[in-house]
């Protein structure tokens, strides 16, 4: 009954919207009037049924950060924030040039905020301002539905806020000062200043503190994957932080760890890989945590607000499996005897072995993303040991797969069914043998020498990855037995996705006691000790707190927004970062240059655990070279040029180190004066 109520509201709400959907590709979207005028408004917003359809429609949209159906389906917002992080660097060599690495080089306002399916800054620039639409055309018309009760309008308004205020904290951390929208106008504004991040902080969180007084619990909610009070709570928490109210963030994440708890054992359905003989998976918690199936369901007590992404009419795809997954099927891959390693069969074909059907099991990845050295490894450090019996890193129970436990599937001629000599082996990225040849003159040489590498694009086809994160089945594709390597269920698929879970909440409160000078290593070791971690912390840092959130929320966090958020918190706490750096609010975000000196925390971690700066030459792989680079200023992504070029009658604020900046460009210093302003538009 829930699942079809929701299917319901979701259609009308796509009815509604279609127009506004299929306008935010303009990066000057935000200039332009309401997009829902021409839909009458003033009668589809009239009754709660038109708010409710309005409110599903930014409920679904929130999901689009992470499948983009609009454009392509193998474009993944949300890798575009991995990009820019510690964690992932684009892998696709066969782009060549083409590849969008160098962004210290390439990222400026006019040109580098949209790049195939690597970069999608112009993505998130236009979508998150057509989000915040969505909930300011709520917040226009609830007052206006005069059967509702206050309360209940005020749920509908603190809804809506959350809706608005989820986008702004992510704007003001992606792109910093910008420009503030929260009415619906009958013309298009142009004349637009940029309001300062601060001020925008402060709105909503005071939105936020309304949304939490008023919105209902998700016990009292009609389905799941519409705003509750645990949401807005665990926003009011990110709130609180950015502005500097540590003691009440803290006291706001006690209220959520006394309501919610952290799954410890395995519940709900239990779904095994795609070819269990292939690679078996051991039932545990974490397994079972990230399955779709269970994300939405009564007796997950950890999921705070979700996003269903299930049902064949509102569903679309996550294809995790390509996009995040190594090209462990590439060419480039072979064996000491030199065949290619593994070769894809469908499972009607001749040569088709069940106990090496890696595409089923693991996927067809193609590398788009692929994991740095540190997060495949050193992350997973703690007191000098690579911790893997962590759940999250444990290759035993198959939640991990490490590049050495995928077997080979290699042919030395397919025609004659010559199989290698290495079928069934181990895969190995260095020769384990001399091979022995002939030269020209029939004379015996070695043509492969023991040690010589067996990958000749590491970039793009040997890393390690998290199979429980990534691995979603598709069930329909799955029935057809012709499937190969291009076509069924090897790339992803429909998935529910957690927006907020509790492991967060643990590890936001550790961090508004960090600031404060408390010690936070109990909440860490509570979401360590879930994953049934060998290791567990004596006294954390900031640097400690991060890698958790890196470990525990890969995927589900907005890696780059939320390590902008804490270089900001550092810069208000004054507290050091992990290597005794310590940040001032003058310049934190005013600095250029790709030295490993200074900058913001953002730059630090990056220095520390990516590649980016360290090749100035190139890196080779695949046969070509490859430059990645990143400036102090890219922590910030340009204004897009688009937008201050529409904003005719007034001047946005470009951000530091990019063409256009000026530090004597006006900007509005509270967010009262920048709402007064919305009205005029000259």
């Amino acid at each position: 009954m829930m699942k079809n109520y929701m299917n319901n509201i979701l259609s009308k709400g796509l009815l509604i919207f279609t127009g506004a959907v299929l306008s935010t590709g303009c990066t000057d979207s935000f200039l332009k009037p309401d997009p829902l005028s021409f839909y009458e408004p003033d009668v589809t917003f009239s009754t709660e049924s038109g708010l409710k359809a309005g409110l599903a429609m930014a409920d679904r949209h929130l999901r689009l950060y992470w499948t983009d159906f609009e454009s392509n389906n193998i474009n993944v917002p949300i890798s575009t924030e991995y990009l820019f992080s510690d964690l992932s660097l684009f892998g696709k060599t066969d782009q060549g040039n083409g590849t969008y690495s160098n962004f210290a080089a390439q990222l400026t306002p006019t040109g580098g905020i949209s790049n195939g399916d690597d970069n999608q800054i112009s993505y998130f620039w236009g979508q998150t301002y057509s989000g915040i639409k969505y909930a300011n055309t709520v917040l226009n018309y609830v007052d206006g539905v005069t059967s509702l009760s206050e309360a209940t309008k005020n749920a509908y308004k603190g809804r809506a806020y959350f809706h608005r205020a989820y986008r702004y904290l992510n704007l003001v951390f992606q792109f910093g000062d910008v420009p503030l929208v929260t009415k619906l106008l009958e013309v298009p504004k142009e004349n637009y200043r940029s309001t300062k991040k601060e001020a925008i902080l402060d709105m909503i969180t005071k939105d936020m503190e309304f949304a939490v007084e008023w919105v209902p619990e998700q016990k009292d909610m009609e389905y799941y994957g519409m705003v509750n009070k645990g949401a807005c709570r665990q926003l009011l928490i990110k709130c609180y932080l950015a502005t500097g109210q540590f003691e009440k963030a803290e006291q706001q994440a006690d209220i959520l760890i006394g309501q919610y708890q952290l799954m410890a054992e395995p519940f709900g359905t239990f779904t095994n890989s795609g070819e269990p003989e292939t690679w078996n998976i051991t039932r545990n918690v974490i397994w079972d945590l990230h399955r779709p199936v269970n994300k939405a369901i009564g007796t997950n007590k950890e999921a705070i607000m979700v996003l269903p992404n299930s049902s064949d009419q509102t569903h679309t795809d996550f294809l995790t499996m390509r996009i995040f997954g190594p090209f462990w099927n590439d060419g480039k891959l072979q064996t000491t005897d030199g065949a290619q390693a593994a070769i894809n069969f469908a499972r009607n074909a001749p040569l088709y072995d069940k106990a090496l059907d890696n595409v089923r099991a693991f996927g067809r990845g193609i590398g788009t993303i692929r994991a740095t050295h540190f997060a495949q490894h050193g992350l997973w450090t703690v007191n000098g040991i690579e911790d893997k019996a962590d759940l999250r890193h444990n290759s035993t129970v198959g939640n991990w797969v490490n590049m050495e436990d995928i077997r080979y599937c290699a042919y030395i001629n397919q025609g004659a069914k010559q199989k290698s000599e290495y079928y069934g082996k181990n895969f190995m990225l260095y020769a384990d043998k001399d091979v022995w040849g002939t030269d020209k003159d029939g004379n015996p040489i070695i043509t492969k020498h023991k040690g010589d590498i067996l990958c000749s694009d590491t970039l793009r086809d040997w890393f390690d990855f998290p199979l429980y994160k990534i691995y979603l089945k598709d069930e329909n594709a799955e029935a057809n037995v012709g499937a190969n390597q291009f076509n069924g269920a090897s790339k992803g698929s429909d998935a529910t996705w957690y927006l907020y879970r509790l492991a967060e909440t643990y590890l936001l409160r550790a961090e508004a006691k960090y600031y404060q000078g408390k010690d936070a290593t109990s909440d860490v070791n509570e979401v360590r000790k879930r994953a049934q971690c060998s290791q567990l912390y004596t006294t954390v840092n900031i640097g400690d707190i991060m890698n958790e959130r890196a470990r525990e929320l890969y995927l589900e966090e907005w890696r780059h927004a939320e390590l902008v958020r804490v270089s900001y918190c550092l810069a208000l706490s004054g507290k050091p970062d992990e290597w005794g750096n310590t940040y001032s609010l003058d310049n934190w975000d005013k600095q250029e240059g790709t030295d490993e000196n200074g900058g913001s925390y953002w730059y630090q971690r990056l220095m520390h655990y990516s590649i980016y700066n360290k090749h100035p030459e190139g890196i080779q792989s695949g046969g070509k070279t490859f430059i990645f680079s990143m400036d102090k200023h890219n922590m910030y992504w340009p204004i897009p040029n688009g937008s201050i070029i529409g904003n005719k009658k007034g001047k946005l604020h470009q951000n530091y180190g990019y063409d256009g900046y000026d530090a004597n460009v006006p900007m509005w210093e509270t967010w009262e004066e920048a709402v007064a302003d919305e009205d005029k538009t000259e």
